[in-house]
């Protein structure tokens, strides 16, 4: 089989153009990395949703830098051959110091081929430091998980022309600082249509309608493997929790029932050397 080529940030941008509509998708551990490398995902995203997927947290807002550059080490040996996004967490990135140090650990020691944190033009100097300091940059608007204390909740974001042109000049902010590429999440599917036309830099979106360059959703939603909740905007493509409890129940009444294991998964030994095995243990019985 010939060796998977990764996704270059100069393709990623020429997406915006060429008419290449990027997938992407958040991958928590090695092997949905796997998968989404066999499957010819565009980028892995080594999302901060992982603390809630993969840690049971109820917002992401508990995801630590030692945690993601755990998962994102192992997201790229399971998908060494694909563009590899770190998603900077919670508080990581709140100065253009400590941005610059955790971004380098994405990219040193995390494997990964660009970083994300989250914000337009609040968040300008800092975008603009990562750049400068040649870490490619993306960022994320909209519906920023880091900012749900403050919308009260998960909160679709753009609903009035105001908040629509707010979203509008972070992006521009975004795309100013040199960033790559920005995400959308939670947004009328007719703004981010609009937004997405008057940007150069393409645009992925969650929960943003069709008229972006690209799209995400979380590997784990879209599988049907995490299911304490179902967003709106997500499609299930499989059930695999469904089909991992059907499995873990058969093999529980298998044990039960003493039909497991049976010889097919046994190893086995020619029966002299059981035979000899248990002469040995029957005359240690008569010392």
């Amino acid at each position: 089989m010939t060796e998977r080529k990764k996704r270059t940030i100069t393709q990623i941008r020429a997406s915006k153009h060429d008419g290449t509509r990027m997938v992407y998708t958040s991958v928590p551990d090695y092997t949905s990395a796997q998968w989404a490398e066999a499957a010819g995902v565009d980028v892995v995203v080594v999302g901060d949703s992982l603390a809630m997927i993969a840690h049971g947290h109820d917002s992401t807002v508990p995801a630590t830098m030692d945690m993601m550059i755990m998962h994102a080490q192992a997201i790229r040996r399971g998908a060494p051959n694909t563009f590899s996004l770190g998603c900077m967490p919670y508080q990581s990135y709140h100065t253009v110091d400590r941005a610059l140090t955790n971004a380098t650990r994405f990219m040193q020691d995390g494997g990964c081929d660009a970083v994300k944190p989250q914000g337009g033009r609040s968040q300008a100097d800092i975008l603009k430091a990562l750049v400068a300091a040649g870490i490619p940059t993306a960022s994320h608007i909209g519906m920023a998980p880091h900012r749900v204390a403050m919308y009260g909740g998960f909160r679709v974001q753009g609903k009035t022309p105001e908040d629509a042109m707010d979203i509008l000049q972070d992006a521009l902010a975004i795309q100013d600082a040199g960033c790559f590429m920005l995400e959308f999440e939670a947004v009328p599917a007719s703004i981010a249509r609009i937004i997405s036309a008057e940007l150069e830099i393409p645009t992925i979106g969650i929960g943003a309608g069709a008229g972006t360059d690209g799209q995400i959703l979380l590997s784990y939603d879209l599988l049907g493997v995490f299911t304490d909740f179902k967003p709106k905007f997500t499609k299930r493509y499989a059930n695999l929790t469904e089909v991992a409890v059907k499995g873990l129940s058969d093999y529980a009444a298998d044990v039960r029932s003493g039909a497991f294991p049976d010889d097919d998964h046994s190893y086995h030994v020619d029966d002299s050397v059981t035979d000899a095995f248990r002469d040995m243990v029957e005359k240690r019985r008569q010392v």
